[in-house]
């Protein structure tokens, strides 16, 4: 089948409902590749006539708040010791430099943590638990966490999709070869923001490390 009209068949409840639930995973603290899952289901929404962009936004905006919400509901209920158990099980991602490396930027930052941390691959799995665990009032997070979702799920999807509905006429023309330069194209672009934002974290907490008696700005 022509990659085209195979596209045609994927139902559009289906990508709504992956998008969604792999974004909320991810919110609430479980390791997932969300943004790249957004990333894909953009550039098929531009290829894809019976997916709405606006529908995708809003079921990825949706996915993030749920998300950091239950996550900061479990970090709430959890505290430290949650977070010594997830490091044991995730390393990686759960590790004392990573979560050293997070709170020092909550400390600082506060609520613009959580904010900023929606376009941090690192921080947006932390956002919601580590919120909790240091206690931020729940409004302050709660505005944070839908203006961050917002913006960055709503603005992702608008990116993504503008690319690729001009990437269109090459996936008519040239077939699978057009829509694997589109998705090389959209996973570039997000490599490349991933990595300034990484020397931006990076950057602030070298500061915030010299910094001696750094009070926690989310209480």
């Amino acid at each position: 089948m022509h990659i085209q009209e195979w596209l045609e068949t994927v139902p559009a409840v289906s990508v709504y409902v992956l998008v969604g639930v792999v974004i909320g995973l991810e919110s609430l603290g479980i390791p997932l590749p969300g943004e790249i899952v957004l990333v894909s289901a953009a550039l098929l929404a531009a290829g894809h006539s019976g997916i709405n962009p606006v529908i995708l936004g809003a079921c990825a905006t949706a996915g993030a708040v749920i998300g950091d919400s239950i996550g900061y509901a479990i970090g709430h209920k959890g505290g430290r010791p949650l977070l010594a158990r997830l490091g044991g099980k995730f390393p990686k991602h759960f590790g004392v430099d990573q979560i050293a490396t997070a709170e020092r930027s909550f400390q600082k930052w506060g609520m613009w943590a959580v904010f900023f941390g929606r376009f941090v691959a690192l921080l947006r799995i932390f956002a919601g638990p580590l919120a909790g665990v240091l206690r931020m009032p729940y409004w302050k997070f709660l505005i944070a966490n839908v203006l961050g979702g917002i913006v960055w799920a709503g603005g992702t999807t608008a990116v993504v999709y503008s690319v690729g509905v001009v990437a269109e006429a090459w996936l008519k023309r040239f077939s699978w070869l057009g829509l694997v330069v589109a998705v090389l194209v959209g996973l570039t672009s997000m490599l490349v923001l991933r990595n300034r934002a990484k020397k931006a974290a990076a950057q602030s907490a070298e500061r915030i490390a010299a910094e001696p008696g750094t009070v926690p700005a989310a209480d």
